[in-house]
């Protein structure tokens, strides 16, 4: 068995011994569709302002920007099966990027798609989030993270991506099965707008990286230069697309927040 498959089993088991876990799968059915508390707007605006924040931080953004590349690399995992492509294995670094590594048609239509999926994965998954908690499914948000986690570790194939990962994974368990309802919408609100807000960040963090590339005069390898060479569209015209797309469900996902809870 793989490190990432022992660990996976690991975390499966926890999961079954955790308080709760000995009522099955419709006992965690129920918990997991049951309401929580909403908490007033101003809530909601005071973590979406701390997110915001915290990713103004240098040595904060880096930290949490694990967990976005893990998501982001997620997308790419997930397109390229649904396109038909075999996938090979997941890479998360220190520096915070990654490689998704999936076989097939080097050029077309499901290449392209692949490639395109990483940006606005995050932005995609926290509009999900937003919609799951304006129907009062805070729960419902912290497993499905926990599903995407879990997904990616069985795919990872490096030790630091292995640690990263589980330790993303760790959290998510102990606020899942230990933590408060109240403790629960919060930390499921605060993702959420982490993975709403950080996708721009992201994208407008890759266009710099990518002037200092051309600068050096080497080759731009971030997505949006891959996907010119797959396209012919000029790597900035993708990068554009990023930026539209993720502000955009940052204002859907944003506007089902507010929406959903009382402004008490």
């Amino acid at each position: 068995m793989s490190a990432a498959g022992a660990a996976a089993v690991g975390v499966m088991a926890l999961t079954a011994s955790a308080p709760g876990g000995g009522a099955g799968l419709g006992g965690l059915w129920d918990e997991v569709t049951t309401p929580q508390p909403a908490p007033g707007r101003v809530m909601v605006l005071v973590v979406g302002g701390v997110v915001l924040a915290a990713l103004t931080l240098p040595f904060v953004w880096h930290l949490l920007r694990h967990g976005l590349t893990i998501v982001h690399e997620a997308a790419h995992a997930a397109v390229a099966v649904l396109a038909g492509r075999r996938l090979s294995g997941i890479r998360v670094h220190s520096d915070t990027s990654g490689l998704t590594v999936s076989r097939g048609r080097p050029r077309g239509p499901g290449m392209v798609a692949t490639v395109a999926a990483g940006y606005p994965g995050p932005a995609v998954l926290g509009v999900a989030a937003a919609w799951l908690l304006s129907q009062g499914y805070a729960l419902g948000v912290l497993w499905l993270l926990l599903v995407v986690v879990a997904l990616v570790l069985l795919q990872i194939r490096n030790w630091y991506g292995l640690w990263a990962v589980l330790v993303s994974g760790a959290v998510l368990v102990v606020v899942t099965l230990w933590a408060s309802a109240q403790v629960q919408t919060v930390v499921a609100a605060g993702l959420t707008w982490f993975f709403l807000l950080g996708a721009p960040r992201a994208v407008l963090e890759m266009q710099v990286q990518r002037r200092r590339v051309r600068r050096r005069g080497g080759r731009d390898e971030s997505d949006a230069g891959l996907l010119a060479g797959l396209t012919h569209v000029p790597a900035v015209v993708w990068v554009g697309v990023f930026l539209l797309v993720c502000g955009a469900l940052l204002a859907v996902g944003g506007a089902w927040l507010l929406a959903a809870w009382p402004s008490a």
